[in-house]
């Protein structure tokens, strides 16, 4: 079995300064991990996909889409707003969710749209 740590000390302390310097601490990554964890859920990643290809959707367009319960989609898109990725807007009765330009910016990471592939002739 092979371990993943070093064998013996070896830091070489002028890369590691450097490196050290330029990644941020904690409280600089909460939010992007917070945000990756947001995602991390198949049901939301689902909710975040149809935000992105439908724009605008209320939750019963949303558990239509992903052939879920109303109050589950609720309670995801509850947890998309926390996270910064997703706004909603009251429009009469209906509540109505998009996705946020960093709910578009993660999600095309996470999921890239496929390139067409050339036609052929």
């Amino acid at each position: 079995m092979t371990s993943d740590a070093c064998d013996l000390l070896c830091l070489d302390l002028p890369q590691a300064e450097e490196v050290r310097a330029r990644v941020p601490a904690d409280d600089g990554v909460r939010t992007a991990a917070e945000r990756a964890k947001a995602l991390a859920d198949p049901t939301r990643l689902r909710i975040a996909q149809a935000l992105h290809t439908g724009g605008e959707l209320c939750v019963c367009d949303l558990a239509w889409v992903c052939s879920a319960a109303k109050n589950l989609v609720s309670h995801h898109v509850r947890q998309l707003r926390a996270a910064g990725l997703a706004d909603s807007r009251r429009d009469g009765k209906l509540v109505m969710y998009r996705l946020t330009g960093a709910g578009h910016a993660l999600l095309s990471v996470l999921m890239p749209v496929p390139e067409p592939s050339a036609e052929r002739g």
